[in-house]
C-alpha cells in the first residue's frame, strides 16, 4: 500500500564523508579500520545529529542537513565519551549534550555521577558549561519556536530526567565582536519545573508540545504547549482507560536515541503508546496491548481527541507469534490524517481519523496485501517528527512513506465479489480525497466507473466520486461572483462534449436554488466571513460541481472516442454511444438523489443519445418516466433533422402531443408537414379573426360611447372557421351597406344564416343543390 523509499543512509551520507575528510589529512587507513557512528537525535528541521568514534581516541558530534546534503562538524571531545542525548538550538550556536560516565577500575572508589549534562558554545570558542551532574539519565531537547526575528539572543532547553521530572532552562546569549555568540549570566540562568511526575513522555517537534502520562486515580495524558515567548501552559488533560501499571519503565518518545542501555534489564511494557497530530487539527492517541506468544488476537485503541470519541479494535491473528518474540506490539504509523496500524506478516489497518462515524472509510488488509516492505519483525522502527518518515535505528536508515496510488487502483479494480464493498469505498475515498486532485488518477477512476457502471450493493460509485471531489471545491480568488456565475452557465465551445448553448430553465432554477440555500446556510452559521466572501465561496462551490460533471463527461467521451457525428439524429447509435448513454443516465440518477444541478445542455445531449440508441417505444417510455426531458433545443433538432418517413412521423406526432402548448406552437413552425401547415394556418386565421373582432368591437364601443348606444352584438367563437369568417364578413358588409330589410319588420334572421350555410356547403361540394 505504501511506496517506501530510503531518504538517508548513515553509511552513504555520513560515514563515507568522514572517510573522505580523514583521508585528506592522511588518516584514512586508521578510520577505515574503526569508525563507530550512531544517530543521536533528529531535530525539527530534519537535521540528523550523530556522533562517531575512531582510532584517534576522540568523539565528535556532527549534523547532516537533508536539504543541502552536507555534513557539518559541531564539536570534538578530546577523548572518547558516551553520548546518550544531544540537541542543537535553532540558530546552531548552542549544543546540549548528556554523557554517560563510566568509571574505570582504578577510579571506582571516587564518587562520580552517572550522567553529565553539558551546554557548549559552538561559535567561536567551544566554551563548555556543566548544567547537571546526577545519577539519573538526562534527555535534552532545545525548543524550536517559530519567530520572524532574524537574530535571536535566547534559547530554551528542556531537560527530562529518568526520575520523572522535566525542567526548562532559559539561556540568554550576547554577541561579541560582531560574530561571537556566547552565554551570559550562566550562573544565574533561569529555569522552571514544567513536569513533576511522569512515566511516559513524547515530544512533538512540529507543534512544540510535550505529552506525558501520569497516574492519579487512573492514567491521565497531559499536554503542555510551549510558546515562542518561552512561556508554556497545560492545554488539556485526558483520562485513559489503561491498566494500573501500564508502563514498567520510563519511556521517551521522539527525544533522541540512547545507545547505552545494555546494562539495564530489558522490560516488556503491557502498553505501547503514541500521540499523533496533524496540521488540519486532528489529534489521535494510539495504544496497544502487548502480544504474547501463541496469542490468538491483537487489540488496539485509537482515541480521536478532536472528535471526542475512541474506538477499540480486536483483530484475530492468522498465525502464531514466535515464542522467542519479546515485547511485540503493532506499529502505529501516521500518514496525513490516516493512522496505519501495522503488524508485519499479519495485517495492515488504515484508519481515517476524519471520518470516525464511517467505518467503511477505514481500509483493512491482511495476508500478502498487507506487506509494506518495511524492516523485518524485531527491528526497532521509530516514527520521525515529520510524520511521514521512519527510522531503522539499527541499520541507520531513514525511509519516506507515500501511499501508492497504483496499489490502491489494483485493489479498486479487482474483479468480481472477492473485494468487499467497504474496501472499495475506502480505497476510492483515499484515492479521491487523500491523493487528489490528480487528473490522471481521476481519469483512471472514471474508467473504472464506466467499466462497473451499475451501483454496488452498499454504495453508489458515481455519488461517491462526486462527494469525494466536492472536498476540493475551495475558494478561487480570480473573478467576481457574478462574472463567474455567468461563466459557469455557459460551458465553452472549445470543450469536447457538445453541451448546447441553450436556455435550460429547469437547470438554471435548480442552480439558483442551490446558490440561495447555501448562501443562506453560510450566512446563518458563518456570518464572520462577510457577505462578499460567502458569495464568492458559494458561487465557486456550485461552479466546481458543474465543472466536475463536465469533466466526467469529457473523460467518458475520450474513453469511448465519440465523434461529432454523435449529434446526427438520422443514424442509429454505436455500442460505444449506447455505453455513454447508460453512463449519463447513471450520472443523472446519482445527481438527482443528491439534489445536485447538472450543466445546462445535459438533458438535450442525453435525449439526442436516447433517440440514437433506444427503440422508439422505449425512448417514449423514458420520456414518460421523466428520465429524458424534451427540451426545446432537442425537439427543434428532431423536427428539422429527421425526414417525414412513416416511423419518423409517428415519433414526431408522439413528441408533439407530449409538449406543453406554448412549446408545441413554436415547434410547429419548424416542421415542414401538411399537419403542421394546417396548424399554423388555423392559428393564423384564429389570431386574425380575434384581432379583427377586437378591433371592430373597439370601434363599436367608441361609437356607442359617443352616441350613448350599446350595440349588443354577441361575439362569434371561431369554432368552425369558414362559417365564422363568412358571418363576420356578412356582418361587416351589413354594417357598411344599406339594409334592404330595414323597412320590413318580418325578416327571419335565422333563415338567412341557414341559407348562407347551405350555399357554402354546396360550393364546397359537401351537398347537392
Amino acid at each position: 500500500m505504501l511506496n517506501v523509499s530510503a531518504t538517508f543512509d548513515l553509511q552513504k551520507n555520513v560515514v563515507s564523508n568522514i572517510f573522505k575528510k580523514e583521508a585528506s589529512v592522511g588518516r584514512f587507513e586508521e578510520y577505515s579500520r574503526a569508525v563507530d557512528t550512531q544517530i543521536i537525535n533528529i531535530e525539527r528541521d530534519g537535521g540528523v545529529l550523530y556522533s562517531w568514534k575512531g582510532a584517534t581516541g576522540t568523539t565528535q558530534i556532527g549534523k547532516y542537513d537533508p536539504t543541502t546534503k552536507h555534513n557539518k562538524l559541531l564539536y570534538t571531545f578530546d577523548k572518547q565519551v558516551c553520548v546518550s542525548s544531544c540537541s542543537l538550538n535553532q540558530e546552531e550556536t548552542l549544543l546540549a549534550v548528556s554523557l554517560v560516565q563510566r568509571t574505570r577500575a582504578e577510579e571506582r572508589l571516587k564518587p562520580v555521577s552517572k550522567c553529565l549534562t553539558l551546554l557548549i558554545e559552538i561559535h567561536p570558542i567551544n566554551n563548555t558549561k556543566v548544567l547537571k551532574a546526577v545519577d539519573c539519565k538526562i534527555r535534552v531537547q532545545f525548543l524550536y519556536p517559530e519567530t520572524n526575528r532574524s537574530s535571536v539572543l535566547e534559547s530554551h532547553l528542556l531537560l527530562l530526567a529518568d526520575e520523572g521530572y522535566v525542567e526548562q532552562y532559559h539561556v540568554m546569549l550576547s554577541k561579541q565582536e560582531g560574530y561571537r555568540v556566547v552565554m551570559c549570566n550562566f550562573e544565574r540562568m533561569a529555569k522552571d519545573r514544567v513536569v513533576e511526575d511522569f512515566m511516559w513522555t513524547q515530544w512533538d517537534a512540529h507543534t512544540q508540545r510535550l505529552f506525558y502520562l501520569t497516574y492519579r486515580d487512573k492514567a491521565v495524558l497531559v499536554c503542555v504547549q510551549f510558546y515562542p515567548n518561552h512561556n508554556c501552559e497545560t492545554v488539556f488533560e485526558l483520562a485513559l482507560d489503561l491498566p494500573s501499571n501500564p508502563i514498567t519503565s520510563l519511556r521517551f518518545i521522539n527525544l533522541g536515541f540512547d545507545h547505552y542501555l545494555e546494562e539495564e534489564p530489558v522490560q516488556c511494557d503491557p502498553i505501547r503508546m503514541a500521540v499523533f497530530t496533524n496540521t488540519i487539527g486532528s489529534m489521535c492517541v494510539c495504544y496497544s496491548q502487548q502480544i504474547t506468544p501463541h496469542q490468538a488476537s491483537c487489540s488496539y485503541t485509537i482515541v480521536l481527541v478532536h472528535k471526542g470519541c475512541s474506538k477499540t479494535f480486536t483483530v484475530a491473528l492468522d498465525g502464531d507469534i514466535s515464542p522467542h518474540t519479546r515485547d511485540l506490539h503493532p506499529l502505529f504509523l501516521p500518514l496525513g490524517y490516516y493512522i496505519l496500524v501495522y503488524l508485519p506478516g499479519h495485517f495492515l489497518h488504515c484508519i481515517n481519523s476524519r471520518q470516525q462515524e464511517f467505518l467503511c472509510h477505514s481500509l483493512f488488509l491482511s495476508g500478502p496485501e498487507s506487506d509494506l516492505g518495511l524492516p523485518a519483525e524485531g527491528t526497532v522502527v521509530f516514527c520521525l517528527p515529520d510524520s511521514t518518515s521512519l527510522l531503522d535505528l539499527a541499520a541507520g536508515r531513514m525511509f519516506s512513506l507515500v501511499i501508492s496510488s497504483e496499489f490502491l487502483l489494483q485493489l479498486l479494480q479487482t474483479p468480481g465479489p472477492s473485494r468487499p464493498d467497504n474496501q472499495r469505498l475506502a480505497v476510492m475515498h483515499c484515492l479521491l480525497v487523500y491523493l487528489g486532485p490528480n487528473p490522471a488518477l481521476e481519469q483512471r477512476i472514471i474508467d473504472w466507473i464506466c467499466d462497473n457502471i451499475m451501483p454496488f450493493h452498499t454504495f453508489d460509485q458515481i455519488q461517491e466520486f462526486v462527494l469525494g471531489e466536492r472536498k476540493h471545491t475551495h475558494t478561487h480568488t480570480a473573478a467576481h461572483p457574478l462574472t463567474l456565475h455567468l461563466a459557469l452557465l455557459s460551458p465553452p465551445d472549445k470543450k469536447l462534449v457538445p453541451l448546447f448553448q441553450e436556455e435550460d430553465h429547469q437547470q438554471r432554477v435548480l442552480i439558483g436554488q442551490m446558490v440561495d440555500k447555501l448562501r443562506e446556510h453560510l450566512n446563518r452559521h458563518l456570518p464572520r466571513l462577510g457577505k462578499k466572501r460567502i458569495d464568492l465561496l458559494v458561487v465557486n462551490y456550485v461552479a466546481k460541481l458543474l465543472e466536475l460533471i463536465r469533466y466526467m463527461l469529457e473523460s467518458v467521451w475520450l474513453k469511448y472516442r465519440l465523434a461529432p457525428c454523435v449529434m446526427c439524429l438520422n443514424k442509429p447509435g454505436s455500442p460505444a454511444e449506447w455505453t455513454v448513454f447508460h453512463v449519463m443516465c447513471r450520472i443523472l440518477e446519482a445527481t438527482k438523489s443528491l439534489c445536485l444541478p447538472l450543466p445546462p445542455g445535459y438533458h438535450t445531449l442525453l435525449a439526442v443519445l436516447g433517440v440514437r440508441c433506444l427503440p422508439r417505444h422505449i425512448f417514449l417510455q423514458y420520456v414518460d418516466q421523466g428520465l429524458l426531458q424534451l427540451t426545446e433545443t432537442f425537439v427543434s433538432r428532431l423536427m428539422t433533422d429527421l425526414d417525414n418517413s412513416h416511423s419518423n412521423e409517428q415519433l414526431k406526432f408522439s413528441i408533439l402531443k407530449r409538449l406543453p402548448e406554448p412549446m408545441e406552437q413554436r415547434i410547429c413552425h419548424l416542421w415542414d408537414h401538411p399537419v403542421s401547415s394546417a396548424c399554423i394556418s388555423r392559428g393564423y386565421v384564429s389570431s386574425l379573426l380575434k384581432k379583427q373582432a377586437n378591433t371592430k368591437r373597439s370601434q363599436l364601443n367608441r361609437q356607442a360611447g359617443s352616441t350613448g348606444l350599446n350595440p349588443g352584438r354577441p361575439g362569434f367563437r371561431p369554432d368552425f372557421l369558414p362559417l365564422t369568417y363568412l358571418t363576420n364578413t356578412l356582418a361587416d358588409l351589413e354594417e357598411e351597406a344599406l339594409n334592404p330589410f330595414e323597412e320590413q319588420e318580418n325578416v327571419d334572421a335565422r333563415f338567412v344564416e341557414e341559407t348562407a350555410l347551405k350555399q357554402t356547403l354546396i360550393l364546397l361540394g359537401f351537398e347537392v343543390k
